[in-house]
């Protein structure tokens, strides 16, 4: 099941928000594989939107998945508030549609990979945002039911009872 009226062919930029940094990933036009893009340094408002804006030019998306960082209950905290404005104020920047999707662990899934392939603490830092952009993106195109954590305004959001938690 997709999103209505949310894109479900052509390519989905991911942005794994953090108040730091922004890691990005891009799928495939057939939306079947996610690769990670870069990671953005935040400076302002300013200097975010110009950021996105050539990325955008670059990888020509046709909508955009943010990545929630709830809590194992589902609930949401103040870092899923910062990521839901930050991803309005993205969609409205970049004038794409616009998705939301449960990214818990995808940083520690992200980081696990950087370790396993021997990568030094410092080489890690420098790419784990893109790549926990791209775990979440695939998570994402993975899933079943994409309307997941699609979230109306009342407050509530769909769950998909198919999708399962990784394994720690």
């Amino acid at each position: 099941m997709n999103i209505e009226g949310f894109p479900n062919q052509g390519r989905l930029l991911g942005l794994d928000y953090g108040s730091k940094r922004v890691g990005v990933a891009i799928s495939d036009s057939e939306q079947k594989i996610a690769a990670p893009v870069c990671v953005i340094q935040r400076s302002s408002a300013q200097g975010d939107g110009r950021a996105l804006s050539r990325i955008v030019e670059e990888n020509t998306p046709v909508g955009l998945v943010v990545g929630l960082p709830v809590y194992t209950s589902g609930d949401e905290g103040t870092q899923a508030k910062r990521a839901r404005e930050f991803g309005l104020w993205a969609s409205r920047q970049l004038q794409l549609p616009l998705t939301f999707w449960d990214e818990r662990h995808s940083s520690t899934i992200a980081e696990g990979y950087l370790i396993d392939v021997g990568f030094s603490e410092k080489k890690r830092r420098a790419r784990l945002d893109a790549l926990a952009a791209q775990v979440m993106l695939q998570a994402y195109l993975d899933a079943t039911d994409r309307s997941r954590w699609d979230r109306e305004s009342s407050g509530s959001h769909r769950m998909n009872p198919n999708r399962k938690e990784p394994e720690r």
